[in-house]
């Protein structure tokens, strides 16, 4: 009898714990099609977590089972999990799956592994254009991730401060993509790690109407095995990054240098390192609330801290800078403003943004050497690197969609608008209970970069209008119709439609 209370003792914690994990399941069922004259318009491609295509007719039938982790705040310790899997028609692959993850979260820290789609950080997920570090355009990458999600208020602050943020390592899975999509002659990469990082810190009271929000993120693509088409020794050339702790530790803290820099006489960092500043400033009301936010991009110390050295020593002292600064001017960025009307339905958040990149720290880049002892940091070619591909995941932009992705590609990984501005307006709201409805407008000047730039500048217009229906005796039944259209010479002339049918318990 001792030994089957033993057993008991042993089984039961599992037990109770198997009831606890089943409670709270939610499942979502989608088939989705798309139809367009071209391309599929991109504001029914982007922003979807890569789950979309440019195929003039694609689609997918989707099924989603999870239990969020937030079923256990009233916990100690809480538990979440997801597999989101489609069967898509007319995209990269056959089967994409796109969320499978466990975290297991202990007090206000959460630990997490696998591929999970995460939101955007201080800006609106559903009308905004999206972040320039950390968007939601591309699919989620494998990664184990450490985060304090929600806001903790530090206890020696009265109230006034608080922070959160989140670090992960990942792996990137989209190699054999990037092989089959690019032509022989071009770069990509197999195997290459990814890590990411952010720290948020907000000032005021959650009961103060005023409050502001600071944060810093920031990304790095390393290791892995690079394959690319040297120009001046006229072959294909193959090296790879280091996965030693020692390059762990160099993408968490900036360091180290990529293939042949030491050989060249300069050292940068090691990996395609960039980031963004964002900020918030937020007012809220009974009857409104509003947001003021902007996103800074950086790709390295030139534009991070906006200073630069007039130079370096000569002969032995050909590494040491001078001690003389200068200021490189602020004009990359995005503003934008956020309005929430809590008291009518009809138009509910409206966001407005301007998204400026056409600086970035001037045209010219030269890195020092013993004979030339000047540092020219400009350059600074957004999402693009020398060695790595660049800044996205299956050939979507893992940043705002409006730097054009590399499927508009005809066979080349690179990012071949990345200088531009624009103006984004989105909208939402909805005429009755079942009835809702969201609304994007974009207009865009694209000169393409600076080693390409555009002979004359590209302009592009493009809209989404979308309504959602909840289907009446059926709940959970939710009917979605959208169209989209680009109109101008950098998407080129796309009208199409996207239809969805959306059953969740």
């Amino acid at each position: 009898m001792k030994y089957l209370f033993s057993l008991l003792f042993i089984v039961l914690p599992f037990v109770i714990h198997a009831q606890r994990m089943s409670d709270g399941i939610e499942y979502m069922y989608e088939s989705q099609v798309s139809v367009s004259n071209h391309k599929t318009p991109l504001w029914l491609n982007a922003n979807k977590h890569g789950l979309s295509s440019l195929d003039k007719s694609n689609g997918y039938l989707r099924a989603m089972v999870k239990r969020d982790i937030s079923r256990d705040d009233e916990r100690t310790v809480g538990f979440g999990y997801g597999l989101d899997f489609a069967l898509p028609y007319n995209y990269s692959t056959n089967v994409a799956i796109q969320q499978l993850y466990a975290e297991v979260r202990y007090k206000r820290m959460t630990f997490s592994l696998g591929s999970k789609c995460h939101p955007m950080e201080l800006k609106n997920q559903r009308i905004s254009s999206g972040s320039q570090a950390l968007g939601i355009n591309a699919r989620p990458v494998p990664q184990l991730r450490i985060a304090l999600d929600e806001y903790y208020t530090l206890p020696f602050t009265r109230g006034w401060l608080s922070v959160k943020g989140h670090l992960s390592y990942g792996y990137m899975t989209d190699g054999h993509w990037q092989e089959d999509f690019a032509r022989e002659s071009m770069k990509w990469t197999e195997g290459a790690l990814y890590h990411s990082k952010a720290g948020y810190l907000r000032i005021g009271k959650e009961t103060q109407r005023l409050s502001f929000e600071l944060g810093l993120e920031m990304a790095t693509v390393f290791g892995g095995t690079v394959h690319w088409y040297d120009e001046k020794q006229q072959k294909q050339v193959t090296f790879k990054g280091g996965h030693g702790l020692s390059d762990f530790w160099h993408a968490l803290v900036p360091g180290g240098s990529d293939f042949q820099e030491e050989e060249k006489g300069y050292v940068n960092v090691e990996g395609n390192m960039l980031g963004s500043w964002v900020a918030r400033l937020s007012y809220a009301h009974e009857s409104f609330s509003l947001s003021l936010y902007a996103d800074h991009f950086f790709e390295d110390q030139s534009a991070l801290y906006h200073l630069g050295t007039y130079g370096y020593g000569e002969d032995s002292d050909w590494q040491k800078r001078n001690h003389k600064l200068y200021l490189y001017p602020l004009k990359d960025g995005m503003l934008g403003m956020e309005v929430e009307l809590k008291k009518q339905d009809f138009i509910r958040n409206i966001v407005v943004e301007f998204i400026n990149t056409r600086y970035q720290s001037g045209p010219i880049y030269h890195d020092h050497t013993s004979s030339i002892p000047d540092q020219i940091g400009g350059l600074d070619n957004y999402y693009n690197h020398q060695f790595y591909p660049g800044w996205h995941y299956y050939g979507q932009v893992m940043g705002n969609p409006l730097y054009l992705s590399p499927i508009y590609n005809d066979g080349t990984l690179d990012i071949k608008d990345n200088r531009f501005f624009a103006w984004h307006l989105g909208f939402l709201g909805s005429i009755s209970d079942r009835f809702s409805y969201r609304v994007l407008g974009t207009w865009q000047n694209g000169l393409g970069t600076y080693r390409q730039p555009y002979p004359v500048a590209r302009e592009n217009v493009s809209l989404m209008l979308e309504a959602s229906y909840d289907i009446p005796r059926v709940e959970g039944l939710m009917i979605k119709s959208a169209f989209g259209m680009d109109h101008g010479k950098l998407l080129g002339n796309n009208n199409g439609v996207q239809i969805s049918v959306i059953y969740s318990r």
